[in-house]
């Protein structure tokens, strides 16, 4: 099969269902065309965690051991097996991601475990980090959008349109690992507060201006800001400056993946929960913010399975299956979400934009919100 053929084909599906959601949305929503509307909703702030290519496998079965025993994944399989292990699923999953598998199962809900026929997919046919990044908050799977080339993105995005909002004016903002997103934002155009990579924190405390030592001095082993860098930027200027949409895109677990490094991987997932779990806790420990925020963690695309695990893109099969948790005052606290259903990643624009009590609007077609994280 030729590879035109194959996105072809990949395309042809992506836009049967996206066209079926548009069709309910739209008799939905064509009563509602105004960028506001009257919300009981408890959210009044939101913070987006992504990790970067990483797998719903690991999310929901904790460390593989198919490639645990791969020699050329994995050089000490018995120093992972010991920190990892367990004697089964949920016990491996426990133990790489403990804030998952207690506080978000117990407070929100967690989407994607194909097992259990609950599916999460991107629906651009590239299964890429722009294509997917760009996908998410848009609402768009646009097919224009094809590469990681760093070109600006022409669709709306959910923050510049939140940004736009009264009262959020000035109020969002993005520290990322990776330099992709001023692009994906296309900061020019809409005037976002966008810290990407090894920017400079133009921020005047004395925290900010450490960290700015730090990463100028700090070595560089994926050859981009380290995640915890880019994390303690994100939490220092949400100490400071209170912003109400906070937007925080890692990388380390899609950089270790695609160089083979399995411990170093799980190394960077175990690490990312901890921060996660650091922030719900600052969180909780604000009155601006406990009660009123709700955080969401997601990815921008899956990966392949067996020794494919290092790869992604359009020939690269299961890297489509991706997966999200939510966890905040709007969200029934569902845990594992066990009924069987299909959700696209450019449903969580919408979603973002509902809890906050606005309709997001944009010239571009938009998928809708996922109604199970709304009621």
């Amino acid at each position: 099969m030729s590879t035109r053929f194959f996105l072809l084909k990949r395309l042809m599906i992506s836009l049967c269902f996206f066209g079926c959601f548009l069709t309910v949305y739209s008799q939905k929503t064509n009563k509602t065309q105004g960028a506001t509307k009257p919300s009981a909703r408890k959210t009044e702030r939101i913070v987006m965690i992504a990790l970067d290519g990483m797998r719903w496998q690991e999310i929901f079965g904790g460390i593989d051991s198919g490639i645990l025993h791969n020699s050329k994944f994995t050089k000490e399989p018995k120093d992972l097996e010991n920190t990892y292990g367990g004697i089964n699923k949920a016990e491996r999953r426990k133990k790489l991601m403990p804030f998952f598998w207690t506080t978000i199962a117990e407070k929100g809900q967690l989407y994607g475990n194909r097992e259990l026929g609950n599916y999460v997919d991107v629906a651009n046919p590239y299964k890429l980090t722009y294509p997917g990044f760009s996908e998410t908050v848009t609402g768009n799977p646009d097919t224009a959008i094809h590469s990681n080339l760093l070109i600006k993105n022409k669709n709306i995005n959910v923050f510049e349109f939140i940004n736009q909002q009264k009262g959020y004016q000035g109020k969002v903002a993005t520290f990322s690992t990776s330099e992709l997103f001023p692009y994906v934002l296309n900061k020019w155009r809409n005037g976002l507060i966008v810290n990407a990579n090894f920017d400079s924190l133009p921020f005047n405390t004395p925290q900010m201006k450490m960290l700015n030592d730090m990463q100028r001095l700090t070595a560089k082993p994926i050859e981009e800001r380290p995640d915890l860098l880019t994390y303690f930027a994100a939490r220092e200027y949400l100490k400071s400056y209170r912003p109400k949409v906070l937007y925080i895109p890692l990388g380390e677990t899609d950089a270790f993946a695609h160089q083979g490094l399995y411990d170093m991987y799980l190394g960077a997932v175990h690490a990312e929960d901890a921060m996660i779990a650091d922030m719900w806790s600052l969180l909780q420990s604000m009155p601006e913010y406990k009660g009123k925020t709700t955080m969401i963690i997601t990815c921008d695309h899956g990966r392949g399975v067996n020794d494919e695990w290092t790869s992604h893109g359009p020939k690269i099969d299961h890297a489509e299956n991706i997966w999200f948790a939510v966890i905040g005052p709007d969200t029934k606290p569902s845990g594992e979400v066990t009924k069987p259903m299909q959700i696209y990643q450019g449903q969580l624009a919408a979603t973002m934009a509902e809890l906050l009590g606005f309709h997001f609007t944009a010239p571009q077609k938009i998928l809708p919100p996922v109604e199970t994280v709304l009621h």
